[in-house]
């Protein structure tokens, strides 16, 4: 059996409801054989980045998987196709969007993954729910890079 490894993934969704749908999806995750969810971070509500529409809803959530990465991602990815998510144009919005974020100390780039994420740290609605659940993970000078991203707590 595979050795678990702890891994973080953001949740975004700006259509339909979106805390619902991040919810929801925070329990599809949990409930994926081989995963344990072990934190969830605040909501955020940030502007579209890159992108039009709602404001989005944002969390990260850390688990515990003994899944392989690419396994992780498509696990990932058809909670999203099961929440509805379509892919019209590249930024469209979204009902639901999981991105990993980071999978243990893995560096990996493939054509269908690469890891660490590639612009997490160009997101405040990436660090800063990151950093409240994995201080580790963020350092001072990352989040102050963002800082001038528009972003609040919500709940």
């Amino acid at each position: 059996m595979r050795e678990s490894v702890t891994a973080y993934i953001a949740l975004g969704a700006n259509l339909g409801d979106p805390v619902a749908g991040l919810g929801k999806a925070m329990d599809d995750i949990a409930a994926i054989d081989g995963i344990a969810l072990l934190k969830r971070s605040s909501l955020y509500r940030s502007a579209p980045m890159a992108s039009s529409g709602p404001d989005y809803i944002n969390a990260v959530v850390e688990v515990s998987t003994r899944l392989s990465a690419p396994a992780l991602l498509s696990a990932l990815q058809q909670i999203e196709q099961h929440a509805g998510r379509e892919r019209p144009y590249p930024n469209a919005p979204r009902t639901l969007d999981l991105d990993l974020l980071i999978y243990g100390s893995a560096s990996m780039d493939s054509a269908t993954l690469v890891l660490p994420h590639p612009r997490m740290l160009e997101r405040a609605f990436v660090l800063l729910p990151l950093s409240e659940i994995a201080p580790q993970c963020v350092t001072a000078a990352q989040l102050h890079a963002v800082q001038s991203q528009a972003i609040v707590r919500i709940c």
